[in-house]
């Protein structure tokens, strides 16, 4: 049984995950029974399992949940939420802790923090994500060899008609870029 106090009274690790999670308060009725790492399709490639790192959460192992890549494996497919037999929403808090470890800059070996801003950059700017923009600002700014084997598939893809040189905006931009900039006040607020 996961228990929400520590000896010196202060905020733990686990309060923290709780409060950053909406539902986050039932991750304290974890059985360990183990349905969500046997459930996710990315669970062999987890460097542990959501049960293990709600153990950890609880024994307060901060950076070692913060620095794992279990967080960053997951894949948001919802499959450990729904098959918990107590409720535990999961896949958010995978997102709690993906934030947590971006904020922290614990987020090691993992290039989704840089990706994910150059994703909502792009979605700033044309309201939805352009492919040939993506991966080129992305790898040019963050893997710049890398691209270089990158260019055969874009080729390939191009010629194919999968993706677009030129970005298209959508419809009503303005009215997305002030539902994000709520959505971003919101977030900030809390």
């Amino acid at each position: 049984m996961i228990s929400k106090s520590n000896e010196s009274g202060t905020s733990s690790f686990l309060e923290e995950v709780i409060e950053d999670t909406p539902g986050g308060e039932r991750i304290v009725h974890c059985l360990q029974c183990g349905s969500c790492g046997g459930s996710c399709p990315n669970g062999a490639d987890m460097q542990y399992t959501p049960r293990t790192l709600f153990a950890m959460i609880n024994a307060n192992q901060r950076e070692a949940v913060l620095s794992a890549n279990t967080m960053w494996m997951c894949v948001s497919c919802y499959l450990c939420t729904t098959r918990c037999p107590q409720n535990i929403p999961i896949t958010d808090i995978m997102y709690a802790l993906k934030r947590k470890a971006i904020a922290e800059k614990l987020a090691k070996g993992t290039d989704a923090p840089a990706l994910a801003k150059t994703f909502t950059d792009l979605l700033d700017k044309y309201g939805r994500s352009f492919e040939l923009g993506l991966a080129s600002r992305y790898y040019l700014l963050n893997r710049p060899v890398a691209m270089l084997k990158m260019g055969p598939m874009g080729l390939s893809m191009f010629t194919r008609g999968r993706m677009s040189l030129l970005p298209t905006k959508i419809k009503n931009l303005e009215q997305l870029r002030a539902i994000i900039h709520k959505a971003r006040e919101l977030g900030d607020a809390s």
